[in-house]
């Protein structure tokens, strides 16, 4: 076992885990942030999606010893304080959810690529999201959310200017 000070969602937490468990573990069954969740366990379905530093990194494939003390982690707990954050928000008005198991992964990818990439086209969302599965294949809706995300994130800066 080994101690480990981490920033998650804003709040210095330690925890005294062994150095080769993956932060999968450590944010749900050590520091008790379920909304991340277990899909493959090899970094491929993008359920386990949390931001690491801001980049959408996969929580199962990433071993605690790999964090750095320093490192900001969010989960989707902590995307936003009170009200929904811009993609949150976006998918709840184009209703992207049917089961919703994938969907913490879904939003923490898209809203770590909007950061990076503001005014993406289908072409790029496409790319971005292409490494995160959904059974129910709710793919059409969640590219309508992103793209209103987007769209609402411009018009918000836009009328900020007026």
């Amino acid at each position: 076992m080994s101690e480990f000070n981490l920033i998650i969602n804003g709040e210095q937490r330690t925890v005294n885990v062994d150095s080769d468990m993956p932060l999968l573990w450590v944010i749900r069954d050590t520091l008790g942030y379920t909304g991340t969740k277990f899909g493959c366990g090899r970094g491929l379905c993008g359920a386990c999606t949390i931001h690491l530093d801001g980049e959408a990194t996969r929580s199962c494939v990433t071993s605690i010893d790999m964090v750095e003390d320093d490192s900001e982690i969010t989960t989707i707990e902590g995307l936003s304080e009170d009200n929904p954050h811009p993609v949150q928000q976006a998918w709840l008005e184009e209703d992207v959810p049917q089961c919703g198991y994938c969907q913490p992964g879904q939003i923490m990818t898209a809203s770590a690529f909007l950061k990076r990439n503001p005014n993406p086209d289908e072409t790029d969302i496409d790319s971005a999201m292409k490494m995160n599965i959904c059974r129910c294949g709710t793919y059409p809706q969640i590219k309508k959310a992103i793209f209103r995300a987007a769209n609402n994130a411009q018009s918000s800066a836009g009328g900020d200017d007026e």
